[in-house]
């Protein structure tokens, strides 16, 4: 089988302020890096756009109502410091939201056997009603209650190594005793949530903080020690990955110190797990990466994985 590469144009529509970090510019280099030789045989699919009942899978009504009408008619706006919406932005993250959910329908039906979704704005900060950390919605939460309501699984792991704490997708899976919910980031660095005494509702949460400036080295022992044995006593129907790139030692917004070697490492150990207990299922979204070369090198590296287990 094949990897399944979602993403849409409107995605490109969804403009921040000059010098804002989640930029149009970062998919654009994924773009380039993924129309190498290499990726030829990728399936690429355009990411349709999501139901308002997606979105409620994990946000009340008054939420999607909040953002709906924060939409401007020109220009850009700020919802808080660092999250911003323009004329285009409901519309990309409604293809967030709906590559997210298409990726998890492909990958259950068997159609690929892994997916990458190339969506923008990112989810995993975005809590029930507040809007945050550039996210509007739950990418990765909703696309995990789709599969649990929609595909009645039991057991969906969401695992989330970028740099930053998902402190949304944590919120909203808190309360979920069919999901299990691991976060490695850097600590102390914002949103200064992803502590370890944040257990979930179930005992369905679990946080592993990196300190500045370790190395993939620490990342290793720590997936080998505690993250892929967590996995595999929870045996996943399905591996959901939010896949933030800002680890990466040129990141400008972090402080450790990963290669492009470290994420090909960890996601060969992802798709191990997967391959164990849930038939190589895993669907991939993309979250945070902010130094342009080193995201699309880092992507590159990421979906190559995918490319390899996907058959």
């Amino acid at each position: 089988m094949s990897t399944a590469f979602l993403t849409h144009p409107d995605c490109t529509n969804h403009i921040t302020p000059n010098g804002h970090p989640e930029q149009v510019a970062r998919l654009e280099h994924i773009y380039r890096a993924l129309s190498a030789p290499g990726f030829a045989t990728l399936d690429r699919r355009e990411a349709p756009e999501c139901e308002d009942a997606d979105i409620l899978l994990c946000h009340p009504q008054s939420h999607l109502n909040a953002i709906t009408a924060a939409v401007p008619s020109q220009a850009v706006v700020a919802l808080d410091g660092d999250t911003h919406m323009s004329p285009g932005s409901l519309q990309a993250a409604r293809r967030a939201v709906g590559g997210c959910i298409a990726a998890v329908d492909a990958v259950m039906a068997g159609e690929v056997g892994n997916a990458f979704v190339a969506c923008r704005p990112p989810g995993h900060h975005a809590e029930q009603s507040t809007p945050m950390g550039f996210c509007l919605f739950g990418n990765a939460a909703i696309a995990a209650r789709h599969a649990m309501e929609r595909h009645g699984l039991s057991r969906v792991a969401v695992v989330d190594f970028d740099v930053h704490h998902g402190n949304g997708t944590q919120a909203l899976l808190w309360d979920e005793p069919r999901s299990l919910f691991i976060g490695s980031h850097q600590n102390p660095l914002w949103p200064g949530t992803g502590m370890p005494e944040e257990t979930g509702a179930h005992n369905n949460v679990q946080n592993w903080p990196l300190p500045p400036h370790s190395d993939g080295r620490l990342m290793r022992a720590t997936y080998e020690a505690e993250v892929l044995p967590a996995l595999e006593r929870f045996e996943p129907e399905l591996l959901i990955v939010s896949a933030g790139f800002d680890a990466h030692a040129d990141d400008p917004l972090a402080q450790l110190e990963w290669t492009e070697s470290d994420f090909v490492w960890l996601t060969e150990r992802l798709c191990d797990v997967a391959q164990r207990h849930c038939a190589g299922r895993v669907v991939s979204t993309l979250e945070g990466g902010y130094d342009l070369n080193a995201l699309a090198a880092s992507v590159a590296a990421h979906v190559k994985v995918l490319m390899e287990r996907a058959g």
